[in-house]
């Protein structure tokens, strides 16, 4: 047992140096006492974790050089990072006996596992008598906050979050952690200093990732990379101030938004700091608005953030209190199909073939698969679609992902099911010439811009000439869009219908245990539901309270 008492910061989301307020906490306690405490922060690798969790090969690769360049950003504060193999529960009993542990700080995280997990640990540190604090910096604001504001209930509209938000105080990013003295740093006698090298980061064939299932490196992960990013946006003011996202590019072949959504997601990136940054750009500036503008986007993190915080089943249909009950059909080939970009539609087998290279689509190319695997087309649940996004996204967030494939799907959010992505016309729009589409499905490479979208349209003559027979060298469509989209509208239709005999069944005292407590209401299906029809990107007007209140900002 080490003859100085030990405090553990435990590193889970929050992969940062910068903006850390508990691992803020953890130096500042060596600080004031720095000969009676070492530090030691730690990363928990459960081998478990495939258990619970799908996880890609490119996001496997983003954590390992997160936590390689987390390891080194320590060591500029004279400490370092221990990556520790096994479960928290059967770790921390050993390291607070190992380590003469006193303090225990972490980041407050919002999602069941981590409830449940924080729960034990808490129990396990108190048998110990280790004291445990947690900082909240996970989001901007406080969900818990927002809540208590909403007497308990989570606001299931952006405007109506944006308005009680609106009420609270900014929380400010916290200063980097100063160098520790160096009495805090570990004293390893010789037996630990022979095991020093397991506490290393992991490498890419620890955490089982095969260099041939890699695909580019386009977004390294890390700290250092993130505040890289952050600073080459931050000086396009320009950009920043008249940025809208609907008037991106889903389909350009560099990425027309500033791709910092991996690296918020597991805490390279402070989303406080990144708030501050564009706040201090577009002060004094004729700039966009919420819900499109930059700072939007980070709200709308919150606002899901917020809404899964108060519902345990946010992932899930059955269970799930904001969730329409739809009865989605199961088709094996579809999905399989969907999955890996073989739909016999050009524009949705791009995206689904760039996610799997890249680990990274754009938001509104999210929007058009999402909406062809459910309402749109193949009417297979939205439950399916988040697995897939799960294992593949960089940035996939229990919360996030969740949330937009709820609002995607009509499920939940978003109610006009009537407006429907087109998988031809949509992505025309932006990229007229198929150039996504040919770096993407290279079996269509020497089609034209006039049929590359719509390429079964061309003869079988035609297509011997290009190289691609359609049904031979690049599947035939696997649902016919035209008549699909119509049918699918109504089997949504009859689903808020049902949904709403439920609802009013239950306010007179019926009992039905499939029923949700969803209280959307359907807008006025007079718009319409042309296949060319945009739904996502058309720009909402942002309430005059949010408005307002990013205004004065």
């Amino acid at each position: 047992m080490s003859a100085q008492q030990t405090v553990i910061h435990w590193f889970r989301k929050g992969l940062r140096v910068h903006d850390n307020p508990a691992l803020l906490a953890a130096v500042r306690c060596c600080h004031d006492s720095p000969n009676q405490f070492v530090l030691r922060p730690i990363f928990i690798l459960d081998p478990g974790i495939i258990q619970w969790l799908r996880v890609g090969p490119n996001r496997w690769r983003f954590l390992q050089q997160s936590l390689t360049d987390l390891d080194l950003n320590l060591r500029k504060i004279n400490s370092r990072l221990y990556v520790v193999r096994g479960n928290p529960s059967d770790v921390f009993p050993k390291l607070f006996q190992q380590w003469n542990v006193s303090l225990l700080t972490f980041e407050h995280d919002i999602e069941p596992y981590s409830l449940k997990r924080d729960a034990t640990v808490k129990e396990q540190a108190k048998k110990y008598g280790v004291k445990i604090q947690i900082e909240k910096s996970l989001t901007i604001y406080d969900p818990d906050e927002i809540l208590k504001k909403n007497s308990g209930k989570p606001p299931l509209t952006y405007q109506k979050y944006g308005s009680l938000a609106a009420t609270l105080k900014v929380p400010q990013p916290v200063d980097v952690p100063e160098k520790l003295p160096t009495t805090c740093i570990p004293k390893q006698d010789v037996d630990e200093q022979k095991l020093c090298s397991c506490y290393d980061p992991p490498s890419l064939e620890e955490l089982g990732v095969k260099i041939e299932d890699l695909g580019e490196c386009k977004f390294p992960g890390g700290e250092t990379e993130a505040l890289r990013r952050l600073k080459e946006h931050m000086e396009r003011k320009s950009w920043v101030c008249s940025f809208e996202k609907p008037n991106t590019s889903p389909n350009s072949l560099q990425p027309s938004t500033t791709v910092l959504s991996p690296y918020v997601k597991f805490g390279c990136l402070s989303a406080r700091l990144f708030m501050q940054q564009v706040q201090n750009v577009i002060k004094g500036q004729k700039h966009s608005h919420p819900p499109v503008s930059l700072v939007g986007q980070l709200m709308w993190r919150e606002f899901y953030y917020c809404a899964a915080a108060a519902e345990p089943n946010f992932d899930k249909m059955v269970g799930n209190s904001i969730c329409l009950q739809v009865p989605w059909t199961t088709n094996k080939a579809h999905l399989e199909a969907w999955t890996h970009g073989q739909t016999g539609y050009p524009f949705i087998d791009a995206i689904m073939r760039q996610l799997r290279q890249e680990g990274w689509i754009h938001h509104l190319a999210r929007h058009a698969v999402a909406c062809f695997l459910t309402r749109g087309d193949l009417w297979i649940s939205w439950e399916e679609g988040q697995r897939v996004f799960e294992e593949l996204l960089l940035d996939a967030d229990w919360a996030l992902n969740a949330g937009n494939w709820l609002w995607l799907s009509a499920s939940a959010f978003f109610h006009q099911y009537f407006r429907v992505y087109s998988p031809v016309a949509f992505g025309k729009k932006t990229d007229p010439e198929g150039k996504f589409i040919k770096k993407y499905v290279p079996e269509l490479a020497k089609y034209p811009c006039g049929i590359i979208y719509e390429p079964w349209k061309a003869s079988l003559d035609v297509q011997r000439k290009l190289g691609c027979v359609i049904g031979e060298t690049y599947p035939k469509r696997i649902v016919i869009h035209e008549e699909i989209h119509k049918k699918n509208i109504q089997k949504m239709t009859e689903a808020y219908r049902k949904n709403k005999a439920v609802k009013e069944g239950i306010m007179k005292g019926d009992k039905d245990p499939e029923a949700s407590n969803y209280s959307g209401k359907r807008k006025s299906s007079s718009s319409s539901t042309s296949p060319t029809s945009k739904p996502a990107a058309k720009k909402s007007k942002p309430s005059e309270t949010i408005d307002k209140y990013f205004r004065k900002k």
